[in-house]
């Protein structure tokens, strides 16, 4: 089976007027079916910029990548809208809860939003819930829910529609440690148990531990083990 997620010299220039900024530079991995993958960095390295570009979120400047045998440099906006909606779930480290909803009706409508032909799965949101530890919390709107517990509601958004592919950017960076561990063990749950594609963003070497490998990412380059920074000389 080739790998789900296939990344050539995958580049990103930013430009403001006459200045560019190389945010990454012809990065090439890929990753198989079911594998956890922490991608870590420091801020402005141009791990955010690689999530969006996974996540078919921006363009690429050069390169390409293929998500589950789709370039989607080749789509259309709508193309990849669809592609997107079908193949990702994403989780945001700011939950991204719609506030008149409640936790319940947010995962339901990101089901809806994901175009899925499958009806709707109670029986997965309720394992999911019971998974999460939000089992009595589901008919709550997020101003109701500790920020613990709208990141697991998050988190079962992302679930709903069996996508092969989460990406998940800083899920635990507004977390306690209960909170973190939980939503970690989840990610971990997915990958192992439910056979989904796990790339997730962090600055935290603690959470890209439970992962299977680790990219790391520093001025826009990746690399297989930590870069040792560079020390600049005394003036």
């Amino acid at each position: 089976m080739p790998p789900i997620i296939v990344a050539e010299r995958l580049s990103k220039t930013y430009r403001s007027g006459k200045v560019e900024t190389q945010a990454l530079k012809n990065a090439t991995f890929s990753v198989e079916h079911g594998e956890f993958v922490a991608i870590v960095g420091p801020s402005g390295s141009g791990k955010s910029t690689l999530f969006y570009l996974l996540g078919g979120l921006t363009n690429a400047t050069g390169g390409h990548v293929t998500i589950d045998g789709v370039d989607f440099a080749q789509l259309t906006d709508a193309e990849r809208t669809k592609q997107r909606g079908a193949k990702i779930g994403f989780v945001f480290q700011r939950f991204n809860l719609l506030p008149t909803l409640s936790a319940r009706q947010n995962v339901e409508l990101a089901h809806e939003i994901a175009q899925s032909r499958k009806t709707f799965d109670t029986a997965l949101l309720e394992h999911l819930a019971e998974l999460l530890n939000i089992q009595g919390r589901l008919d709550n709107r997020p101003n109701e829910l500790s920020g613990g517990e709208q990141q697991r509601v998050a988190i079962a958004r992302a679930l709903i529609s069996r996508p092969a592919i989460i990406l998940a950017d800083e899920p635990t960076g507004n977390l306690d440690t209960e909170n973190s561990d939980a939503v970690l063990d989840m990610l971990r749950h997915a990958s192992k148990e439910m056979g989904q594609t796990v790339m997730m963003i962090t600055h935290n070497p603690e959470a890209a531990a439970i992962a299977d490998r680790i990219i790391y990412v520093r001025d826009g380059l990746l690399w297989k083990e930590p870069p040792v920074p560079r020390i600049r000389a005394a003036r």
